[in-house]
């Protein structure tokens, strides 16, 4: 496995294949690089990067949790960009993903060639922030994989017609067998982070989906999603009539990013940006 040491000393996962324009994907909040497995055989003729932010899956947990807040992750970005001697590179964010590209858009939009957008936008919708606060930094009750898959199947009512085999998938990237129990790949004390931010008042983050002017970008929204309304997603086509946008029908939050309707989107965007 490739790591690279953040700038203040933390080890940090990160892989990187195939050749072409390069493609960052970055994974949700609680989620790792093999969030992608399922859309990067359909991602061809780019060279693929994917990363774990610092306290989730192969990287270091960090001992101040408070570090694990969206400025320090891009910052991370931006050195793994430097590491890899890249000057420019398109994202691929899955909801806290897609924050952390709106932020770079904000910060550092020099070093971006596009972004497209996997069920996030500028506003959060209070139940879905409810559903991930549920869950957020514990351990599953399910005592094996087979169980987690039907704890899941059953609790993600967004989702429709998803074999039991891909929620045992899911199992499998969200937990580890330890000592004959399950438990999360992430720091707990991510909980901390999210709990002391939700603390304060929300920040409007228009200005920061309007930073991607001039990019190209997409926005794939799950039908029953409970985190990007389909308001947001309708002011966001206002904002950016050219903006790629496709809502994946039986997907709550976030699409599995192999439905052929992301894939297309998906394609599109990339064909955009070279």
């Amino acid at each position: 496995m490739a790591h690279f040491n953040s700038s203040d000393g933390l080890s940090l996962h990160y892989t990187d294949q195939g050749d072409g324009l390069p493609v960052l994907c970055l994974a949700g909040l609680t989620r790792t690089t093999a969030d992608f497995d399922y859309v990067t055989p359909f991602l061809e003729n780019v060279r693929l990067i994917k990363m774990d932010y610092r306290g989730r899956g192969a990287s270091d947990w960090d001992s101040n949790w408070q570090n694990y807040a969206l400025p320090i992750e891009c910052r991370d970005v931006l050195e793994l960009l430097d590491h890899l001697a890249l000057e420019k590179v398109a994202i691929l964010g899955t909801s806290r993903g897609g924050l952390n590209a709106m932020g770079l858009a904000a910060g550092a939009k020099e070093r971006l060639i596009g972004v497209a957008l996997n069920d996030i936008g500028p506003v959060l919708e209070p139940k879905g922030l409810a559903f991930i606060s549920g869950y957020l930094g514990r351990n599953p009750g399910a005592k094996n994989y087979a169980d987690a898959a039907q704890a899941m199947q059953q609790s993600y009512s967004g989702f429709q017609d998803v074999p039991l085999s891909r929620w045992m998938e899911e199992a499998h990237k969200h937990f580890r067998q330890i000592d004959g129990r399950l438990e999360i790949t992430y720091d707990p004390h991510l909980r901390d982070a999210i709990e002391a931010l939700g603390a304060q008042a929300a920040p409007d983050l228009w200005p920061y989906f309007d930073a991607l002017e001039g990019l190209p970008i997409a926005c794939i929204r799950g039908e029953n999603s409970d985190l990007l309304s389909h308001e947001t997603l309708r002011e966001m086509e206002r904002r950016r009539p050219d903006m790629i946008s496709v809502t994946v029908p039986g997907r709550g939050h976030i699409p599995f990013l192999d439905e052929p309707e992301a894939v297309a989107a998906l394609q599109t965007w990339v064909n955009a940006l070279s």
